[in-house]
């Protein structure tokens, strides 16, 4: 292995604006120019991997630019993509997303220990909730919420996404060999845990629900996997669903359920190679105090059960930096890396360096060097100012630099 710290992202980068206004015109129904459309994201691609490149960036995507299909705010297409590639879900304008949240409501896959509500009835927004309604707080509702499309399982979920995923790795591979990127390349997809809260009109519990939402996805993870591609599993719900519980579950009964959702995960990516899939765990990107987040000591082993050869989360947010501790009683299984938030999205403060290389130097200290690869917290798309996101990337690269110097220095004294 190299004798540096390589850097990632978790996805999502900023979109360029033409690129939401023709999706957006699209969601709407009105006049689309599919051509110019088509010809936009293939251009945004080969500028947002160019540009990664230039800021440092090692392994890179596509900033998820092909997900932003105008059916969500910039910073939801991480979800909403999967809505017109999937058959049997249908996308309405239905009001809050929450308030149409059926599927854990009919037959819950672990009866009396945890039920999902929806976003309306979350702890974290009924604790704060003026400050949530405020919108000069900085974690106000967005009001695209209120008023966009949002799924609805109308019959059997079937993938129907195939020309897309193959537009989505075409385009990556042509930006990565323009770019002169010989291999690192990686695409978003969301996890069928995710992917499944969406309001249930067909299935008759929660588990045959996400069970069809895996054997669906399934086919996207695998033809990106076979185009020599990693595939990201971006799957926020394995710590977000603690907080929309409209009481706070026990611990143990979470954990079952949460254990179910990695058994049906690891069934979807049953036979793909490990080193190709990256896992990625958040407590849900949005703008919020997150006092009431689960502590990642409950969900780390659960995690690194996914069969996945990388795993990325949240690790540089105010609720979540001083979780690094816990890998020093860690044992990363052999072959495996993390891949730590060290910038964060939550904050337009752009990181130091010598920040950047100390928390890089905190977990290579505890899991080995070769083991971590650098990384955001969540998608800065969206998140923050572009010119912000950008900059963002620019000190990780830096910070990745200073630490590898201090780490490989260490090891020739």
């Amino acid at each position: 292995m190299a004798n540096r710290i390589l850097t990632t992202h978790v996805g999502a980068l900023p979109t360029p604006k033409k690129l939401v206004e023709l999706a957006h015109k699209r969601s709407l129904g009105e006049q689309f120019d599919k051509a110019a459309y088509d010809r936009e994201i293939k251009d945004g691609v080969n500028d947002i991997v160019r540009h990664q490149k230039q800021v440092g960036v090692d392994l890179v995507n596509d900033g998820e630019l092909p997900h932003n299909v105008g059916w969500a705010w910039d910073y939801g297409a991480w979800w909403s993509y999967v809505i017109p590639r999937l058959d049997g879900v249908l996308a309405v304008n239905s009001g809050l997303w929450g308030s149409t949240l059926s599927a854990q409501t009919k037959t819950p896959m672990t009866p009396n220990d945890f039920v999902v509500s929806d976003w309306g009835e979350r702890r974290d927004m009924a604790k704060f909730q003026e400050a949530y309604m405020d919108p000069h707080s900085g974690c106000a509702i967005p009001e695209q919420w209120m008023t966009e499309h949002h799924p609805v399982v109308k019959g059997p979920i079937k993938y129907k996404g195939q020309e897309d995923i193959k537009r989505d790795i075409a385009n990556l591979k042509a930006a990565l060999q323009a770019a002169g990127i010989e291999e690192g390349g990686y695409i978003n997809s969301i996890a069928p845990a995710s992917v499944s809260r969406m309001a249930n009109e067909y299935y008759k519990n929660e588990e045959e629900l996400m069970y069809a939402c895996a054997d669906a996805m399934r086919e996207e993870y695998k033809a990106i996997v076979d185009a020599g591609l990693s595939v990201q599993l971006d799957d926020p719900a394995f710590a977000e669903n603690w907080d929309q519980s409209k009481n706070e579950p026990s611990v143990e009964g979470y954990r079952r359920y949460t254990q179910k959702c990695v058994e049906i995960l690891n069934h979807a990516i049953r036979g793909l190679p490990q080193e190709k899939i990256r896992f990625h765990l958040c407590w849900g990107s949005w703008h919020g105090p997150h006092t009431t987040d689960i502590p990642m000591k409950h969900l780390v082993d659960l995690m690194l059960q996914v069969n996945a050869g990388a795993y990325s989360f949240e690790a540089a947010n105010a609720r979540h930096g001083h979780e690094w501790k816990l890998w020093k009683d860690i044992k990363l299984p052999e072959g495996k890396v993390i891949m730590p938030g060290i910038v964060s999205h939550s904050t337009n403060l752009i990181e130091h360096p010598e920040l950047v290389a100390d928390r890089i130097v905190n977990f290579a200290e505890a899991v080995g060097r070769d083991n971590v690869v650098a990384s955001t917290d969540c998608g800065l798309g969206g998140r923050v100012h572009p010119q912000i996101a950008w900059a963002k990337l620019e000190a990780l690269a830096h910070g990745a630099e200073l630490a590898a110097k201090r780490l490989w220095r260490r090891a020739v004294a």
